[in-house]
């Protein structure tokens, strides 16, 4: 049984990794500016918003102590949009900047 002990948790460290892959991707979608999104020609930022926000949810019900295999499943599948945003979207979106305030004026001090 201890085979079974590490296998579970394995796969524990791998939900939990998903997981905050799909909220990490989330919260920067969240922080771009959305005329970034259609600048790059890319899906609007709300429409992303609501990708990552469903696969999230998704990857949150795939935790443990879930053990239905259709979740964990579902917590597979999910994990895709967050990789296409990293690997697509964002590389795109980051001369955009974060969308906040940025310091105008000499910097530094005496």
């Amino acid at each position: 049984m201890l085979f079974g002990s590490i296998q579970l948790f394995i796969l524990t460290l791998l939900a939990i990794a998903v997981f905050a892959v799909q909220v990490v991707a989330f919260v920067d979608a969240v922080r771009r500016p959305a005329s970034a999104y259609t600048a790059e020609g890319k899906l609007t930022k709300n429409l992303w918003l609501i990708i990552l926000g469903v696969a999230a949810v998704i990857g949150l019900l795939g935790l443990p102590p879930a053990r239905l295999t259709s979740i964990s499943f579902l917590n597979l599948i999910a994990v895709a949009p967050a990789i296409i945003y990293w690997a697509d979207v964002r590389p795109r979106l980051q001369p955009y900047g974060t969308g906040g305030r940025r310091p105008r004026g000499p910097q530094g001090g005496w």
